[in-house]
């Protein structure tokens, strides 16, 4: 596993002779036809992994597609999902948030376009946005449980699977495949357009091209900026200057953003499989939320982060008519990044560069009775630079290589799923005389395993429950991190002696479905050894608090729920109800409550369904944290109030759609408790959203 090409030799080993048979057998392609466009698949279909019914998973999953996913859009991916059961989001700023599944984040969940990565420094900071957009996404994947294993070790909280067609897998039935989308949204004057355009061009080639931009003012909070001990720390101040920091309210000062991408990707497409590759480059300019200082002697920060990456990919997949294996797939990608986080002066205080490559490579076994399953090997390297000033991590280069299987057993009423998942992780430092860190080298093996059964009690009940057992690498900013870091105004601090974090844990799901009536439930528990965290010290150093990383025993425990029902149908259309619960609780032994975790939520909305019409109101509330972290303050609760409408005046096959919705209605003030700024930059304020999308 030390090198690469063990990797390449055990997939040769592997592929070679499962080809050799699939061509050995009947292969007619009279007996399939190319895949065409316009047939989406279900929202019940499950496209990451083994591409399995919703209901058959043994784990957690959430769907945002269609016109919920046009209706969800924001500029980051973790505010796009922040409504969805379990999920939470680092809202540092309306630009850089990225995903909380369960209360995990960083490392512990992949983020991941087609099944890998992003290539970019959102792991590194809470302030680095995440490069997969969310405008040009087609559909969002949220995974939990045993699939997550197909992904790697660190998606031990889950896996957010983004899927766009950058890379085409069906061929158009018309002349031209296209679609436009425009919004334009009040509490940060956000304005933003995507589109993108597949062409035939004959012999199964089909062409794509994609791009998207967007723009915004500061973000408009409702009510003060600050918390209120922050506030009442401020007008108690002899310094009038501070006293004024204390009634700041309305917009939050150096959020406005700016960003744009663009794709150009090409596929051949046939009756046994297809191969393509595309070419991006996303650019994104976006202020960071600045953290007030109350100590006169003390001058706040008001970064801005330059963002630019570009990256290259490529997919294919061989589908056999026959034989041990339906489908070989093989996804790759490169990634070139670099950001710079600039001073309010106008200088580059630091700039981040990072290079990224990851391969994987899938063998699907065709269901064989009761039997199917999908094994295969992933790799990845990692190089990431810091140069400045306030360069908070040395040079370091992460090699991780994985060989994976999760196999499944279907006996009618009866599913069983077993996986297990090898990893070997080095990660090495170059020493910085700047931090004053030598030269370092860390390697880890690690072994993930889980094993679960789910029995459908009476029809269309099922219960099940997941066993697994999960180990994970510390990253390179746990172990090295040792600076300040300008945009999250704080001194981080890593620990180069950390080893493996490890967790044992169990899950209870329920999912059942009546007339009018579903619901989808899970219970889960996880106790881990050497559990890697950050939180506050209480320490100043350079005038910044001091966060640092720490390793101890924890547990891990909650549940999340969401059922609709069908009320009452009225001519062609029909009134729906539904709901979302959510709870997570980590603790600390000995310590008590781990950092940023989110509080208990509950969402509940009454929904109009009909052809031409949705409409829809909801009421989310979050209640107060006051379970927190030594140096950690407490969250109020809040609650929030939307509605939205769409209207599709074509019909429901119609070519265009038009929304509007109006979010927060009430003005609430809304702080999370899982954000590094929640005492200083609150939730978006009242916001007018109204939109349009073209589908031809």
């Amino acid at each position: 596993m030390q090198s690469p090409r063990l990797i390449a030799l055990l997939l040769a080993s592997v592929a070679v002779p499962a080809v050799a048979q699939d061509q050995d057998q009947d292969n007619s392609a009279e007996s399939r036809s190319v895949p065409v466009m316009h047939e989406e698949e279900a929202s019940d279909i499950i496209v990451t992994g083994l591409q399995r019914e919703r209901g058959d998973l043994l784990a957690g999953v959430s769907v945002l597609s269609g016109t919920d996913l046009d209706a969800a859009r924001r500029t980051s991916i973790g505010e796009t999902l922040a409504a969805l059961p379990g999920v939470s989001a680092t809202s540092f700023g309306p630009s850089a948030s990225r995903p909380i599944l369960r209360g995990m984040q960083a490392d512990r969940i992949r983020v991941l376009i087609d099944g890998i990565g992003s290539f970019d420094a959102s792991g590194s900071s809470v302030d680095h946005a995440v490069t997969i957009n969310p405008l040009t996404a087609e559909r969002i994947e949220v995974l939990r449980g045993p699939s997550a294993l197909l992904y790697g070790s660190s998606a031990i909280g889950g896996v957010v699977s983004v899927v766009d067609n950058r890379i085409p897998r069906n061929v158009p039935d018309e002349a031209v495949h296209a679609q436009l989308d425009a919004d334009y949204a009040t509490a940060a004057e956000e304005r933003r357009v995507a589109g993108a355009i597949d062409v035939p061009v004959g012999g199964g080639f089909v062409l794509h091209a994609d791009g998207s931009y967007a723009r915004t003012d500061d973000l408009r909070a409702g009510g003060y900026l600050l918390s209120r001990p922050l506030r009442e720390q401020a007008a108690a101040s002899p310094d009038p200057e501070i006293r004024e920091i204390a009634g700041l309210r309305g917009e939050i000062p150096n959020t406005a953003s700016e960003s744009s991408e663009g794709a150009l990707g090409v596929a051949y497409v046939a009756d046994g499989g297809n191969i393509g590759f595309s070419v991006s480059r996303s650019d994104n300019r976006y202020g960071v939320p600045i953290r007030f200082s109350l100590d006169p002697a003390i001058e706040a920060e008001a970064p801005t982060l330059d963002v630019r990456q570009y990256r290259a990919d490529v997919r294919a997949e061989i589908t056999p008519a026959s034989g041990f294996l339906d489908a070989v797939r093989f996804r790759g990608g490169y990634g070139d990044y670099r950001h710079f986080e600039i001073e309010d002066t106008g200088e580059i205080a630091t700039r981040f560069y990072n290079k990224g490559m990851e391969g994987r490579l899938e063998f699907s076994q065709r269901k064989q009775g009761a039997w199917s399953g999908v094994s295969g090997a992933q790799y990845l390297t990692r190089d990431f630079e810091a140069i400045g000033e306030e360069a908070f991590l040395p040079p370091t280069s992460t090699e991780q290589g994985g060989l994976f299987t999760v196999q499944n057993f279907d006996f009618g009423r009866f599913r069983a799923e077993a996986g297990g998942r090898f990893e070997h992780t080095s990660v090495k430092a170059t020493a910085s005389d700047q931090l004053g860190t030598p030269d370092a080298r860390r390697s880890f093996d690690t072994f993930s395993a889980s094993i679960g059964g789910q029995y459908e009690i009476v029809d269309n009940w099922k219960l099940g429950i997941n066993l697994t057992h999960s180990e994970r690498a510390p990253t390179a900013e746990e172990l090295f991190a040792n600076g300040p870091h300008l945009a999250t105004q704080a001194f981080e601090l890593g620990d180069p002696d950390f080893g493996k974090e490890k967790s044992n844990g169990a899950e209870l799901t329920l999912r059942g479905r009546l007339p009018g009536f579903s619901v989808e439930a899970s219970a889960y528990y996880n106790d881990f050894s050497n559990f890697i965290y950050q939180a506050p010290t209480g320490v100043i150093a350079d005038d910044l608090p001091v966060f640092a990383y720490f390793a101890n025993g924890a547990k891990q425990y909650g549940f999340e729920a969401e059922a609709t029902a069908t009320l009452a149908e009225i001519g062609e259309g029909r009134i729906v109800a539904d709901g979302v619960f959510d709870y997570v609780r980590v603790k600390i032994d000995g310590l008590g409550s781990a950092p940023f975790i989110p509080p208990l939520r509950l969402l509940g909305g009454l929904e109009y369904q009909s052809d031409p019409i949705v409409g829809r109101v909801e009421v989310e509330h979050a209640m107060k944290q006051d379970k927190v972290a030594a140096f950690e303050t407490e969250t109020p609760g809040y609650t929030l109030a939307n509605a939205r409408i769409e209207w599709r005046p074509m019909g429901p096959d119609g070519l265009l759609t038009l929304r509007l919705a109006a979010n927060n209605i009430f003005d609430a003030t809304a702080r999370r408790h899982s954000s590094f700024l929640k005492d200083y930059a609150p939730l978006s304020g009242r916001d007018f959203r109204i939109g349009a999308s073209i589908r031809f």
